[in-house]
């Protein structure tokens, strides 16, 4: 909304409405009426909610939460305390919470009309919802944990509109919707066993429109399903038929048991009696038992079905004669284990104009289907004269041929049909091909060049024979911009087909394990060709050994990834690509170096290489990124991350660190002693990362880099200490190290280095001492485990100094004399700034001490592990705040906390979102 019309609604709304957002407080009138709640919160806790007990006329209580979360989570103070204090509320919206059982509000709250659930996890709605006699819309969409509907929905005589879509787990429907004779909408009505007789109850719902789902139809029987009367139910128009209870497939045990006991003749009758309205526009029939299909499914009269979906029809023979609906677009088969022919039935006997308007047709998962009968010897017939896409995808037995004569087909796919011979020579309109899985792909050249439109997106894959002459394949794929191929067995270069590089923007080769080369050695890039590779992707090559000369002419040349492509020795012979600006190369076990130069080639001083984000990964045979440690290798880059290379032992040999670097990642490379010998003052690097690495130490010239945020230091049993100037002048935010044995003393001047906010000191030697001036007084997060040392030092030098300090969290390994927390008796406060605490492997504590938390007035988040003596938390009055408690091996604490006979469990009941052992 614009921000003048906001100001608009607002001045007109007066004190009528209301708003609150996060944290903001606003006074409220007597006379206000409607209230939305908006937040990005994840816990809404009761305090957030006060503002509502003094507004007892509201009419609207709507929840809007932003999509930062997937799940949001509300205090049971709300639903069992505030909601049935508001008696007059007409709108009721709780859509996204975590909610799991419902109280018994609802006869308190008479006056409502709109109840929205969707997104939550009940499991069961209380009886009393059915005492809302004036309820129109109920909205239970996505409860994926709801079982039932209310036994007494019959009621509800004013609901208009019951959407319970992806409400997956209710089986069945109570009776009464037949006195539900305003409903509208309803999204899907479920016949669970032994009720087939309620779908008789639908007779009296004249007003349904829109789209309707009938499910469990396999529990009807005929007579009922006449009952039913959807031919009379004018404004439905779309449709969806299921005869199981399962959404999508069933598996396939399950469905064979079933086929075993349903009656054909049964099911066929079923559907004879359920052809809807004759201006249905989409149609779905799934998990139909029957041998064949009512005739009503393919009557002419259908004039406005435009979209129609047979699925899961097991049982089905053939297909009927749907070719007859004049307006048909989208037409999908999926799942007929009995079909072996497809022919004249299905276009429509005698039809002169089969398929008239069909634009999409796909065929999905017919394993018997052998035979096509296009039925084209009539040439005065015209078959699928708009068809655009047409899509056969696993259909292993398929023989024969597809229609000849598709003149307008843009996109063609075909997946997993092992038998077929795909021909394409009568398709001058295709824009997008897709084959993968097929015995042979076949152009017999019938449509003369001109007439022919290139091809933008190509995938080959899989393809036991290819037919098609080296001319023809460029004229019809050597444009294409999407080019990719795969699982192509023999193929051993790109030119014995006719493809090239050259042409194409976006490349990938995945799984040809004889491919040695893209190009010929000999081949180069022609003057009127213009090169338009800007992505390259190989993917498991296993013979690839180099790389062809002519990269170095693909002048847009980006990207490239290399995977598991393990003969490759190296990327390149002394240039890289002149544009390449990302390289990925992941698992070529056997690359030794980037740039391999073989020659002293001079002329390579003065190629500016633009490379700017290198990844390498799992490359165990890697030494080096340049044999010759080549100045110009990386005087662009900017990311540089490598990981898993156990032979990489240095980086940048003959050469200072790269100015123009700003993240550096680095992982598990024990052989990686050093980096650089120093950095310059005009070096970027905002990130270092080190893990599981033989770093001893870092370059010098820490104090230098004045754009550095981030340190990481992770299991580097090597690494010692920076030097006493090492963080002086930089602008570091983040600094953390994590099981480095023999890392020494923290700068004596941390305190100085006012721009850090977070700090970890985890898992290292437990002798490490505090700093002597003590942490800076701006961090926003500590994290401190296994050192004794800086614990008892930062109790004692006070750590309610950190004024501006978020979360902490503190591993008390080592610190056996603990016995509360904060520590009674020796006055530790903590900052009242503090928003999240983990407290962990505390052998001996045993108690919260509630007047440590008394200040605590922005705590959310409580996490507690490991402290196997603790029996008790801070005090309820304390933890008012609190939207989030984790209680893990803490076997007292859990039993004191259970529901049931918990003595703590009073003091955290009205915390939303409570975790104890995982549940």
């Amino acid at each position: 909304m614009h921000d003048l019309m906001n100001d608009l609604a607002q001045l007109v709304a007066g004190e009528i409405c209301f708003r609150l957002e996060g944290e903001k407080q606003q006074k409220f009138s007597h006379r206000s009426r409607h209230s939305a709640y908006v937040s990005d919160d994840r816990y809404h806790i009761v305090k957030k909610f006060e503002a509502f007990y003094q507004m007892t006329s509201l009419r609207t209580f709507l929840s809007l939460m932003f999509p930062t979360y997937d799940m949001f989570y509300l205090s049971n103070v709300v639903l069992d305390d505030l909601l049935p204090r508001l008696s007059y509320l007409r709108v009721l919206s709780l859509c996204g919470y975590a909610i799991y059982d419902l109280p018994n509000f609802f006869e308190n709250l008479k006056h409502l009309r709109y109840l929205n659930f969707s997104g939550t996890q009940i499991n069961h709605l209380p009886d009393s919802l059915c005492t809302l006699y004036h309820l129109e819309t109920l909205i239970l969409r996505h409860c994926s944990r709801l079982k039932n509907l209310p036994s007494k929905i019959g009621n509800l005589v004013n609901l208009y509109f019951l959407d319970i879509r992806g409400a997956g787990s209710i089986k069945r429907m109570p009776s009464g919707f037949d006195q539900l004779t305003k409903l509208q909408t309803l999204s899907n009505f479920v016949i669970g066993e032994g009720d087939g007789h309620l779908i008789r109850e639908l007779k009296n719902l004249s007003s349904l429109r829109g789209n309707f789902c009938l499910s469990g139809l396999k529990n009807v029987n005929g007579q009922d399903a006449r009952e039913a009367k959807l031919n009379e139910k004018l404004g439905i128009d779309g449709l969806e038929l299921q005869w199981g209870a399962v959404d999508g497939f069933e598996l396939q045990w399950r469905a064979d048991l079933e086929n075993i006991t349903r009656k054909k003749e049964f099911e066929e009758r079923v559907l004879d009696f359920l052809c809807p309205q004759k201006n249905l526009k989409q149609l779905i029939i799934q998990n139909f038992g029957g041998a064949k299909f009512s005739s009503w499914i393919a009557d002419s009269s259908f004039k406005n079905l435009s979209s129609l979906k047979l699925r899961n029809c097991k049982n089905c023979k053939s297909l009927p004669s749907v070719g007859r609906l004049p307006l048909l677009k989208d037409l999908s088969v999926i799942g007929f284990d009995q079909v072996q022919k497809i022919g004249v039935e299905f276009f429509g006997e005698n039809q002169l104009n089969p398929f008239a308007s069909l634009e999409i047709l796909s065929f999905e998962y017919l394993p018997n289907w052998k035979e096509w009968d296009t039925c084209e010897g009539d040439a005065k017939v015209l078959k699928l004269p708009r068809l655009l896409e047409l899509s056969i995808i696993s259909c292993p037995q398929l023989l024969g041929r597809l229609p000849t004569h598709l003149p307008s087909l843009q996109k063609l796919k075909i997946h997993r049909c092992t038998s077929l011979v795909v021909s394409i020579s009568s398709f001058p309109s295709l824009c997008e091909l897709s084959i993968r899985g097929c015995a042979e792909l076949v152009d017999d050249c019938s449509y003369p060049a001109k007439e022919l439109s290139s091809l933008q997106t190509l995938s080959l894959a899989n393809i036991s024979k290819f037919n098609i002459p080296a001319d023809r394949t460029m004229l019809r794929f050597g444009n294409s911009e999407h080019f990719e191929i795969d699982g192509w067995e023999e193929l051993a270069s790109l030119s014995q087909h006719g493809l090239s590089l050259v042409g194409h923007r976006f490349i990938s080769v995945w799984s040809c394990p004889q491919l040695q080369s893209l190009e010929a050695e000999e081949a180069e890039l022609q003057p009127d060709k213009i090169s338009r590779v800007e992505s390259l992707n190989l993917v498991s090559c296993d013979r690839l050994n180099r790389l062809p000369k002519v990269l170095h002419e693909l002048t847009f040349l980006t990207v490239m990834e290399l995977i598991h492509c393990r003969s490759l020795v190296s990327f390149a012979r002394n240039n890289l690509p002149p544009n390449l600006k990302k390289l990925r190369i992941k698992m070529c076990k056997n690359l030794e170096y980037l740039v391999d130069e073989k020659e002293d080639n001079k002329s390579m001083s003065s190629t500016l290489c633009l490379l700017e984000d290198l990844e390498i990964e799992k490359c165990p045979s890697l030494m080096s990124l340049s044999s010759k440690g080549h100045k110009n290798i990386c005087n662009q880059l900017q990311v540089l991350r490598i990981g898993e290379c156990s032979k990489l032992s240095c980086l940048f040999s003959n050469t200072k660190f790269p100015i123009t670097l700003k993240q550096l990642i680095i992982g598990e490379c024990p052989e990686l002693e050093y980096i650089a010998q120093e950095f310059e003052e005009t070096t970027c690097l905002e990130l270092i990362a080190i893990v599981c690495s033989g770093i001893k130490s870092l370059p010098r010239g820490l104090d230098k880099l004045i754009h550095l945020q981030e340190i990481l230091l992770k299991w580097c049993s090597d690494l010692v200490s920076f030097e006493e100037s090492g963080l002086l002048t930089t602008s570091i935010r983040v600094f953390r190290v994590y099981g480095c044995g023999n890392f020494g003393a923290l700068p004596k001047c941390m305190a100085s280095i006012t721009s850090l906010q977070h700090l970890s000191l985890c898992y290292y030697s437990a002798d490490i001492s505090f700093p002597s001036e003590g942490f800076p007084a701006n961090l926003t997060s500590l994290e401190i485990s296994n050192a004794p040392k800086i614990y008892r030092s930062l109790v004692e030098w006070g750590l309610n100094r950190l004024t501006s300090l978020r979360e902490l969290s503190i591993g008390g390994e080592g610190c056996s004399n603990v016995v509360s927390f904060p520590e009674e008796g020796i006055g530790m406060m903590l900052p009242p700034s503090l928003t999240r605490i983990c407290l962990s492997e505390f052998e001996n504590l045993e108690f919260m001490f509630s007047e440590g938390f008394q200040d605590l007035a922005s705590l959310q988040e409580l996490e507690i592990c490991n402290c196997p003596k603790l029996t008790s938390l801070p005090e309820k009055d304390m933890l008012l705040s609190l939207g989030y408690l984790r209680i893990y091996s803490c076997p007292l604490l859990k039993e004191e906390c259970s529901s049931d006979k918990g003595r703590e469990w009073s003091k955290i009941s009205h915390i939303p979102l409570v975790l104890i052992y995982g549940k």
